[in-house]
């Protein structure tokens, strides 16, 4: 172990508050302790308590409380914090030391299936079966089953594999972890007469940070600190935001292909779903009409047509303009199809982590605080007054975080300008190719200030309870 005489002010490591809350041996051990105790208790509530009334609790610590607000919060400011203190993560170091420790096979140790499972288990599912996760039930069977499997293949198989490859949200933060201001990173005047390589000894996942800096990446790292509290001199950097995606780092596939998707799903199908269907023309919009066409072929009561109409209307429509406009580019500047793709869609990550703070920090104030407040109450019985929501839908005040909306798009423009400083081609052409390159974020610019316009010109369509109340007061006035 190497010590370090003076940290840099840049190194959270630096602070001491920062460094008991990051470094602390036993503090992290106790806090995942505790979010451990929390996540199985939520499965045990759910499986005991099945129903929405009697039990709030498993609903608000997951979709609340985890997912959406720690995660998308966390991933956009400090990174893959997340992953550092899953209970999944934490129980399987001790699992895999006890398991078979096996090479995970070649068919399996691909990212793509993790992808895969988030897509069709969770967000598919969401889109067809609307309220399918909304129950304390339904979300025990979801994580009590992706529990046993994590548990299988990190009883299976060595180096985290679960983590890198089969984990639905391993792909998901690692790509969207690149916006962060933060990185884990060493000292080279230590790292330069260290012979014992005592961070890399302690990452279960064979890491070797000392090579972080050098790469302009953390790989697979969960940043679950183990290398920090090994070593001094390891240390978390504050960066420029979304510094790792100024430079050159080696691209993966299936980051591109979550970022886009993903994208596709949460800033582009939600806002067609839960904005612009709500107003008075949504008739009138491609989506709807298209699942008009659908439901003269697939009559069901059980599979929701509209929601699978929205979800594949927003992939395709998003692949296609971006695959459309990175090969036009391409062609522009004479550069290579897939490089050019692959390069350069990376700059599409904040529209979605970014711009979904716009929706995150709204709802902390109108249900996720007080979801989580209550069900804390009513989980352990602390007999306290249900707590009110902080503020109520339509409050003037809210419209502040609707400034993160424009962040996303214009931190995604400047983003791909130094994305294109990458590919080499003459600076006329990449100024020339910029717009097409650019044309999913232009489509998301676009989309908040038609979605906008589109309230305040024609409103929001009224509701049949609307109507009929309408209706009985003129039948009252007759």
């Amino acid at each position: 172990m190497k010590n370090i005489i003076k940290k840099n002010r840049g190194d959270l490591f630096s602070f001491s508050f920062l460094n008991f809350l990051f470094k602390n041996k036993t503090f992290l051990f106790l806090l995942r302790i505790t979010i451990t105790f929390l996540f199985f208790y939520a499965i045990f509530l759910g499986f005991i308590y099945p129903t929405k009334e009697e039990n709030v609790f498993t609903t608000a610590l997951f979709w609340s409380l985890f997912w959406s607000f720690f995660m998308v919060l966390s991933l956009g400011t400090l990174g893959r914090i997340f992953c550092g203190i899953c209970p999944h993560g934490f129980l399987g170091k001790y699992i895999t030391k006890l398991g078979l420790k096996k090479k995970i096979p070649k068919k399996l140790a691909n990212p793509f299936i993790g992808l895969s499972v988030i897509l069709l288990g969770y967000w598919l599912m969401i889109f067809l079966f609307p309220g399918i996760y909304s129950t304390p039930y339904n979300t025990a069977i979801f994580f009590a089953l992706l529990t046993l499997l994590a548990f299988v293949f990190y009883y299976l198989y060595d180096d985290m594999s679960y983590c890198k490859y089969i984990c639905p949200l391993g792909t998901v933060t690692k790509a969207f972890s690149k916006v962060s201001f933060t990185k884990l990173e060493t000292y080279n005047e230590g790292c330069s007469t260290c012979k014992t390589f005592d961070c890399a000894k302690a990452c279960t996942y064979n890491l070797k940070p000392f090579t972080f800096a050098k790469k302009n990446s953390m790989e697979d790292c969960t940043l679950c600190m183990d290398c920090a509290v090994s070593c001094e001199n390891v240390a978390f950097n504050l960066k420029k935001p979304s510094s790792t995606l100024l430079g050159k780092f080696k691209t993966q596939k299936v980051e591109v292909w979550t970022i886009l998707i993903l994208t596709a799903i949460l800033s582009f199908s939600m806002t067609f779903k839960h904005a612009l269907n709500r107003t008075s023309i949504a008739d009138e919009f491609i989506w709807n009409k298209i699942s008009v066409y659908l439901k003269s072929y697939i009559n069901s009561d059980f599979i929701n047509v509209d929601g699978l109409s929205v979800v594949s209307f927003s992939i395709f429509t998003i692949v296609l303009l971006n695959t459309i406009g990175m090969f036009i580019a391409s062609r522009i500047m004479k550069t290579e199809f897939q490089k050019t793709f692959y390069t350069l869609s990376y700059a599409l990550a904040p529209l979605f982590i970014i711009g979904g703070l716009s929706h995150i920090l709204e709802f902390f104030f109108l249900h996720y605080t007080s979801n989580i407040v209550n069900a804390f109450n009513q989980a352990f019985y602390l007999g306290f007054t249900n707590m009110e929501p902080l503020a109520k839908r339509g409050e003037s005040w809210l419209l502040i975080f609707k400034i993160f909306t424009h962040f996303a798009y214009i931190w995604a423009f400047i983003l791909m300008i130094y994305r294109l400083k990458l590919l080499d081609a003459k600076r006329s052409l990449k100024v020339f190719a910029y717009p097409f390159v650019s044309i999913v974020i232009i489509s998301y610019m676009s989309l908040t200030f038609y979605t906008a316009y589109v309230f305040k010109t024609y409103g929001v369509k009224k509701s049949p309870h609307n109507q009929s109340s309408i209706h009985n007061k003129k039948d009252q006035g007759k």
